[in-house]
């Protein structure tokens, strides 16, 4: 309907400006928004002040001007200027109806839009260090960025989902260490665990199927690995040179072979549990981009000798640096240190540069929130390599906080301490923790509420909506057990029966959901969509409360089930968006 009000206003506009009274209209945008009053009819537009100026006339003048020129629609019963030159529109009731058979006709199809048409988006999200299972934490950005994915690809866009895997720089061979130290324990060696290693479980498991796989072939005596090392932490040390001075010994002892055995048991053990993990969070991706990937094709090489021919590279203090706030970042930034590793950043350079080669119309980056002060470096680079740094947008997501009653869980992942994705999945299952995670807008803060996401009580938002959808199965179901007919045709030549507030309220939101994909899409805002799931819920629940849908009357009996189908048929749709289920029964 606003789309046809759109079309509407269009056409006026065009005779308007035929006729001289308003000059040519370039990118003209006309807003129609549903009115919040019903006085104020069904929906308004604030077009004639938009155009007031360009016109150089009164915006209520040129609101009668332009309800005057409005093609004639059997729908729109009138239209009325208010207050300053609003435009209100009053629509026939019983075109109102037309949502219920244009639903029920596009099934899993309604609400599939064509705004992004022709458009390439690619959409990285999670990107998780594999240096450890995935924590709760990562479950927002997870279920966030597959729905942020999902209602795009709602709105006509071509996805492209990708998970970008740091399969080098420091943190990964900090990794290395850490297994093949607890592979040495493994083999019998006694030592001291450094500070700053990887401390999980998870690591002794790793090293636990190292040693059965290769035996004793990567022992080297404690004594030796240890032999002139500084002093970690605890002894008063620098626990991050300590660790970096653990990482050159394993390479030396072990060889290039024997560490890319180590550092492969980590990566691949730790990546396919990932994968897993996604994939029975309901995530999964189009492709898994590894970053080894662009050393191994020179991409970083290449990179930054695009950067240094543009005259954005220095060398300083025995380091490389790129000439970052040249272009909008607050300091500039180190791309190959004094010892001859280039940073991740770097790699980071050759990766955007590489999306853009792929000629994605849009990039979007899904990051924590902790990673605000890395955009205006990665756009600055982007800029600095001849691309449009417009093309990036980076969404931040805020971790959640997990409580268990009082008590705030802490989590780390070099320490062990945390609670694994999984973890919470099995105890309050995929459903719950896809719709929780989404109910907010993904940078405010968010405490998730254990307790309150197992209840079987309407409190719980996910059971609320699902719960709907299960009432409306139960209707089917008496209306099987009691043997009553049912014709979809006759309800549809009936609907004019829906008179009841229930019924009315119904119907004008069923009409807004292509309207909320919409917005959801183009804002990367999937809880407009929760919201509105729960308030269609609220608007059944209510109906289903207040009123029989298995009344004698046969014609109100098949109007009424025609339209819980609608909406039985919206919250599927909409639920399928955020991967979460709709259950028959509860």
């Amino acid at each position: 309907m606003k789309k046809r009000l759109e079309n509407l206003l269009s056409s006026a506009v065009a005779t308007l400006s035929e006729r001289g009274e308003l000059p040519p209209p370039t990118d003209l945008s006309i807003l129609v928004e549903r009115t919040k009053d019903e006085s104020h009819g069904d929906f308004a537009t604030n077009l004639a002040m938009v155009l007031a100026k360009a016109a150089r006339t009164n915006p209520r003048q040129l609101a009668e001007k332009i309800v005057a020129a409005l093609p004639p629609d059997a729908v729109v019963v009138r239209a009325e200027i208010a207050g300053p030159g609003f435009i209100n529109f009053f629509i026939d009731p019983k075109a109102q109806y037309q949502i219920i058979p244009a639903i029920l006709q596009a099934g899993s199809g309604f609400g599939r839009l064509t705004v992004g048409a022709g458009r390439r988006v690619q959409v990285e999200y999670v990107s998780a260090n594999p240096t450890g299972p995935l924590h709760v934490g990562h479950g927002r950005g997870a279920a966030y960025g597959s729905a942020v994915a999902s209602l795009l690809k709602a709105a006509g866009f071509e996805v492209h989902r990708e998970y970008y895997v740091n399969d080098a720089g420091r943190q990964m061979d900090i990794l290395a260490a850490s297994v093949w130290l607890r592979y040495l324990e493994e083999c019998g060696e006694r030592l001291t665990f450094p500070a700053n290693g990887y401390r999980g479980e998870y690591i002794r498991d790793i090293a636990f199927q190292l040693h059965r796989k290769v035996s004793d072939t990567l022992r080297h005596p404690a004594a030796e690995v240890f032999h002139g090392l500084p002093s970690d932490e605890p002894e008063g040390g620098d626990k991050e040179l300590y660790i970096d001075a653990v990482v050159d010994r394993a390479k030396h002892l072990l060889g290039h072979h024997g560490y890319r055995t180590v550092f492969d048991a980590g990566l691949n053990s730790i990546l396919d549990d990932i994968r897993q993990d996604l994939a029975e969070f309901g995530v999964s991706y189009d492709e898994w981009f590894s970053e080894r990937s662009l050393a191994e094709n020179l991409a970083t090489e290449w990179g930054l000798g695009k950067l240094r021919s543009a005259g954005y590279l220095y060398e300083q203090d025995g380091a490389t640096w790129f000439a970052s706030s040249r272009l909008g970042d607050e300091k500039d930034r180190v791309v190959v240190r004094d010892n001859g590793q280039m940073t991740y950043f770097a790699s980071d350079i050759a990766y955007h540069h590489n999306k853009l080669e792929r000629g994605f119309d849009r990039i979007i980056n899904i990051w924590g929130a902790d990673h605000h002060g890395y955009i205006p470096r990665v756009k600055a680079a982007i800029q600095a390599m001849g691309g449009d740094p417009d093309k990036l947008e980076v969404l931040l997501v805020q971790f959640a906080v997990l409580y268990r009653g009082e008590e705030k869980v802490q989590m780390s992942t070099r320490s062990g301490e945390f609670v694994t994705l999984r973890q919470l999945r099995n105890e309050v299952g995929k459903d719950a923790a896809r719709f929780f995670y989404v109910m907010r807008k993904s940078d405010q803060h968010m405490d998730f509420d254990l307790k309150l996401a197992t209840s079987k009580t309407n409190e719980n938002p996910v059971f609320y909506v699902q719960y709907a959808h299960a009432r409306i199965c139960s209707v089917f179901r008496q209306l099987d057990e009691k043997g009553l007919p049912r014709d979809v045709a006759s309800g549809m030549q009936q609907l004019d029966k829906l008179s009841e507030s229930h019924e009315t309220a119904l119907i004008a939101t069923l009409a807004r959901y292509p309207e909320v994909i919409e917005s959801a899409a183009l804002q990367y805002a999937p809880h407009h969509l929760v919201n509105y799931l729960r308030e269609l819920a609220a608007e059944l629940h209510g109906y289903y409360n207040a009123h029989q849908f298995l009344v004698e009357d046969a014609g109100l009996r098949d109007a009424r089930l025609n339209l819980i189908t609608a909406v039985r048929q919206v919250l599927v749709n909409g639920l399928r968006l955020l991967d979460v289920g709709a259950p028959e029964t509860m």
